[in-house]
């Protein structure tokens, strides 16, 4: 299997050259930031397919007698930046912060853009899918549906590799994910519980498509004693069902708060958590993120994320 091992640019969103003047060239002194102890390479799928851009981080130092705890987070071209400082800021003191080191595998694909949405929408929503028009002039059509090949590359492919590079801990193995990433997460769940023990889903887009995952979630609860021991965290936006401020006076206020009300994310999300408290071995919690939006919250998720995975 190929793949091209470079070092990672922080978050791969910002070029240097963005920070400076239009038409300015940059200083010889100045150099392209990075993330720490962090690289990323390319791995295609055995099956077949387009490859994924995987992003490493390892701590310094020998791992546990057991090895490290382990967090992949989806999504990762926009998001690699902040887990990584997060984890590396607040475990260097764990007597202050109860936070653990750990590794962290980020998911992204082959871009300089935050997001590929026309990949990342087939690859995180669950079958059967659909194909929706592109939101971007003559763009491709979306299509959905490609949730089940997605979790095989991390489960056959992805998983082998990390464990070739560095020792994780079996028994402290998370996942993270963010809106279709929190779909995503739910689905990963109810189809697999045992490829993780941590779960997290942010803003999980439980109403697309039908809200088909909530069947699946009843019959996940209705498993009885075929689960293995699961902690699941769910997180939400305030401002995900209700305008934020700075939206109330806006042009579109009354078409958004329409969306608002038919997507219901806060009250599906905890309903979620709920329904799921109630499965054997299991243990889901919710929690509402004060004064964030859909966007907002992943920061903020990040962190409760790190604290979740890595937390002593």
């Amino acid at each position: 299997m190929k793949y091209i091992v470079k070092t990672c640019a922080v978050a791969l969103t910002l070029a240097l050259s963005s920070l400076l003047p239009h038409g300015a060239a940059a200083d010889s002194t100045t150099h392209q930031a990075l993330v720490p102890d962090t690289i990323y390479f390319d791995l295609a799928p055995a099956a077949g397919g387009e490859p994924y851009r995987i992003f490493l981080r390892v701590p310094k130092g020998s791992a546990p007698a057991d090895g490290w705890p382990v967090l992949y987070i989806l999504d990762a071209n926009a998001v690699i930046g902040t887990a990584v400082d997060t984890l590396r800021v607040q475990s260097a003191y764990p007597m202050g912060t109860g936070i653990a080191d750990g590794v962290i595998v980020g998911i992204g694909y082959p871009t300089d853009e935050a997001y590929d949405g026309v990949r990342r929408s087939w690859n995180l929503v669950p079958p059967p899918g659909q194909t929706y028009p592109s939101r971007r002039p003559n763009g491709p059509p979306v299509q959905t549906g490609g949730a089940d090949e997605f979790l095989s590359f991390i489960e056959n492919d992805l998983k082998a590799e990390i464990g070739g590079r560095v020792a994780t801990d079996p028994a402290r193995q998370a996942i993270f994910g963010h809106s279709f990433g929190g779909l995503f997460v739910l689905h990963a769940l109810f189809k697999k519980p045992e490829a993780f023990t941590t779960w997290i889903a942010a803003s999980p887009s439980i109403s697309w498509e039908g809200a088909g995952i909530i069947g699946a979630s009843g019959r996940f609860v209705a498993r009885a004693d075929a689960h293995p021991t699961e902690r699941i965290l769910l997180l939400v936006g305030e401002h995900e069902q209700t305008l934020a401020p700075f939206q109330r006076d806006a042009p579109d206020a009354e078409k958004r708060q329409k969306s608002f009300a038919e997507s219901r994310t806060v009250d599906y999300t905890k309903e979620m958590a709920e329904r799921l408290s109630s499965a054997p071995g299991v243990s889901a919690s919710f929690q509402l993120l004060d004064g964030e939006n859909h966007m907002s919250v992943l920061p903020a998720s990040i962190n409760l994320a790190i604290r979740f995975a890595f937390g002593r």
